[in-house]
């Protein structure tokens, strides 16, 4: 089955979806299962074929930071630069929810610039749109509250869901967020005094 098929991607390249697939090992993790752990040596690129992919910062105390999501037709160009040179992951990356994902060797990489100027040209895209995100990422940090940060992720997990309803907990808020967890289940409560959500058990709703 072509799993890239239907990825705008990779339509206009049949050849290098063919290869891509020849290349790689098709997996599907469940949510919250983690994909690669910081620290790791990186041997493969994950390409997401279907659900999406969290990926956070931790720091030594535990506290961890969401970076940026990766969305379907999308990899990790933390992976494609510390897989080539070597290096260990910076980064840790978690099933936001069922997710399927093909995996390239990473020894592929090299013979698949030289082979298609296209693959090449998609490293830079996404390189530039990560770029992008982190800077985001920085500017919320900076200039942000912290009620509207949560907000703003409150968003990104609905659109990601498709569902007003979403499914987590004021801890996985507050360590994507970098904060405490009583912080934000008070944060929470005004939003819901404010007639923002509405509180459920494990789950909050966009009203």
């Amino acid at each position: 089955m072509d799993s890239l098929a239907n990825i705008s991607e990779f339509k206009s390249s049949p050849a290098m979806r063919e290869r891509l697939l020849s290349y790689g090992v098709a997996k599907t993790f469940k949510e919250g299962d983690v994909i690669l752990n910081e620290n790791a040596y990186i041997k493969v690129i994950p390409i997401v074929t279907h659900g999406s992919i969290k990926v956070l910062r931790t720091e030594e105390d535990g506290h961890e930071i969401l970076l940026y999501y990766i969305h379907p037709g999308e990899s990790c160009i933390m992976s494609f630069l510390g897989g080539m040179h070597h290096e260990t992951s910076k980064i840790k990356a978690v099933a936001e929810e069922e997710t399927e994902i093909l995996l390239i060797p990473i020894d592929k990489v090299s013979s698949l610039i030289k082979e298609f100027p296209e693959w090449l040209d998609y490293i830079f895209r996404l390189y530039h749109k990560r770029f992008e995100e982190l800077l985001e990422v920085v500017n919320d940090i900076a200039f942000k509250k912290t009620d509207e940060r949560l907000l703003d992720l409150l968003k990104k997990k609905s659109a990601l869901q498709s569902n007003k309803t979403i499914h987590v907990t004021h801890e996985q808020l507050a360590n994507e967020l970098g904060t405490a967890r009583v912080v934000v289940s008070r944060l929470l409560k005004q939003m819901e005094k404010s007639g923002f959500v509405s509180l459920g058990r494990n789950n909050i709703t966009l009203m």
